[in-house]
């Protein structure tokens, strides 16, 4: 049996997830994408938000449509895909 793919109904998606919500909670950092499920990592995962003040930490929003968490005071963007992959940290 042999298959064969057809680009002209094929559809692929390369569009980069997005989260709807981010919030922290007892310095782990969550997310909720858009399908319902919710991420979470520990802030100690990136220098600048190990070394934030609960007060700054909790100031995360979201950027880019979804795409990217922002902390403006703490100067430091995090990307949902990069979050979905596990890279943690300056060289993950």
């Amino acid at each position: 049996m042999s298959t064969s793919a057809n680009p002209s109904n094929a559809s692929i998606t390369t569009e980069a997830p997005r989260a709807v919500s981010t919030w922290v909670s007892d310095r782990k950092v969550w997310i909720q994408l858009e399908d319902g499920r919710e991420v979470g990592f520990p802030a100690d995962k990136f220098p600048r938000l190990r070394d934030a003040p609960n007060e700054q930490l909790a100031k995360v929003r979201l950027e880019g449509r979804g795409k990217a968490l922002r902390w403006e005071e703490l100067d430091e963007d995090i990307s949902v895909a990069g979050i979905l992959a596990g890279r943690f940290g300056p060289r993950s």
